[in-house]
């Protein structure tokens, strides 16, 4: 069931304003289909990999358990890049989240502290 006419020209109205307000989800959206055929890719380099390595270990060759190794090692890059951080913005994200000059930079056991000294009323 196809969309009405004034149903469609609400749609594109919406799109045009989504865009307008936010360039980077928009660049997101667009690139969108280039993910899924990365993660495809990645996955099926990285079984064709992993087959050629049982095939090596059969053949017992060395050489082409290597190559195999590179291929999944590759495989699996490919399949978890191309996500937002290689978008653009990942430094500026990574600015926003760093401590500045008011925050201290806590230790990593510093949440179990702070839930002990809560608990023991310090």
């Amino acid at each position: 069931m196809g969309l009405s006419e004034r149903e469609q020209r609400v749609l594109e109205e919406l799109e045009r304003g989504l865009y307008a307000e936010d360039a980077k989800f928009a660049q997101r959206v667009s690139s969108g289909g280039n993910l899924a055929a990365k993660l495809v890719a990645g996955v099926l380099l990285a079984v064709i990999g992993l087959s050629v390595l049982v095939f090596a270990v059969i053949i017992q060759i060395m050489f082409i358990g290597l190559i195999a190794f590179v291929l999944m090692l590759g495989g699996l890059v490919l399949a978890t890049s191309g996500g937002s951080a290689n978008q653009g913005g990942g430094a500026k994200n990574k600015a926003a989240n760093a401590p500045g000059p008011d925050k201290p930079k806590k230790s990593p056991g510093s949440f179990f502290e702070d839930r002990w000294d809560k608990r023991s009323g310090s």
